[in-house]
This record gives structure tokens, C-alpha cells and sequence, in this order.
């Protein structure tokens, strides 16, 4: 039977660490092991220059993902989340920027071009904007949504509803009205702690006496 020979791995994060902190030098804010993967956080402001060093010079070929996280306690409460893969060393490395609602964070389509939508998915979900992205608009919400979903302080309720109208003959688009009583049901919920006699329960009853 023919041998399967995997890429060549590093030999520990360890030294993944040691040698990309020397690399990226003023560029690095932190480094560190988490859950099994490398994760470094960088300045935001070089976030272009590091991925081009890390893609160029030390072969993270692909940015696999993007994504973002939410802290609303934090003064910078977003982080951007860039996944990428070395094809060559068989390794995944997490790089990490934090950014504020009104601080933008330069685009790196100009080392992927995939990292257009991936952007502008983050920029629908969390509202961060990305500095030097040729086409930010939304790209999973509907036009004319307002509000980021994904922010922690979004409500679960959104901020509008939608509705086909008879009278304009089209989807219209009004604010959520949320009923207080909206938990009234069918009152035959137990969940409400009702004192009737639930359907059925009556033959319990009749067999006691």
C-alpha cells in the first residue's frame, strides 16, 4: 500500500511564536498559545503589512475566514478575526485587531481579493468599517436594515418588521410594536401558572372522589 506523507508541520507553536513575534516586531501588540492555535494580535494601523509579511515571507498562502467579536465593556469593543492557513506547512494561525465603532481598519483586499466580502460581512454584522474596500455595502441583510445584528446590544426584536400591505401593494417597513401581552397565548399554558382544570384533568379528579 502506497505511504501518505502529510506537509511538514513546525515542530511546536512554541517556536511558530518565537520566530513570527521576531518577524513582526513593532507591528506585534501580543502573542500567545490558545486552545491548540497560534493567535497574535497586531496593531491595527499594520494590519495590511503584517499579513503581506506573513503571506510572503512565512507562507500563510490563504486567508481561510474573517470574522468579529463584540465586547461592548471594552473602549475599543470590536475585534477583527483573520483565520489563515499555510497549504505548504500544514498550519492555521489566528491574527487579531481590535478596532472602535468610528476607527476604521484598512482593507486587505489588496493581498486577497476574497477579503472584499468577507469584510463587508463584518461590516453588516458588527458595523466595522474597513478602510480602502472598493464596495462596502451590506451583504446578508435586506436593504434598508438598520442596526448591526451581531452587536451585543442589538435587540432580539430588531428595530423593524416588514409586512405586505393591501393597501400599497407591496413589502412596507414599520417599526417593531411588541405587544406587553404577547406571552397571553391560548391560556392553556401551564408555563403561566394557571389555576384552571386543563382538559383531561377532570377524569383525575372524578376518579379521587
Amino acid at each position: 500500500m502506497p505511504v501518505l506523507h502529510s506537509a511538514p508541520k513546525f515542530a511546536s507553536n512554541e517556536g511558530v511564536i518565537d520566530a513570527l513575534s521576531a518577524a513582526l516586531g513593532s507591528m506585534l501588540v501580543s502573542a500567545k498559545e490558545e486552545h491548540g492555535e497560534v493567535v497574535l494580535t497586531v496593531v491595527r494601523d499594520q494590519i495590511e503589512n503584517a499579513l503581506r509579511l506573513l503571506r510572503d515571507s512565512h507562507e500563510y498562502q490563504q486567508l481561510m475566514e474573517m470574522a468579529g467579536v463584540d465586547y461592548p465593556s471594552r473602549a475599543e469593543r470590536f475585534e477583527v478575526v483573520y483565520m489563515l492557513l499555510s497549504v505548504t506547512k500544514n498550519h492555521r494561525l489566528m491574527v487579531k485587531v481590535s478596532a472602535a465603532e468610528s476607527t476604521p481598519v484598512p482593507t486587505v483586499t489588496t493581498i486577497w481579493p476574497n477579503a472584499g466580502w468577507l469584510e463587508r460581512e463584518v461590516f453588516d454584522m458588527y458595523g466595522v468599517i474597513f478602510a480602502g474596500n472598493p464596495d462596502l455595502r451590506r451583504i446578508l441583510t435586506d436593504y434598508g436594515f438598520e442596526g448591526h445584528p451581531f452587536r451585543k446590544d442589538f435587540p432580539l426584536t430588531g428595530y423593524q418588521e416588514l409586512r405586505y400591505s393591501e393597501e400599497d401593494k407591496r413589502v412596507v417597513y414599520e417599526p417593531v410594536k411588541l405587544a406587553q401581552d404577547f406571552r397571553s397565548f391560548d391560556f392553556m399554558s401551564p408555563w403561566e401558572g394557571a389555576e384552571y382544570v386543563l382538559p383531561g384533568d377532570e377524569k383525575a379528579e372524578g376518579d379521587k372522589a
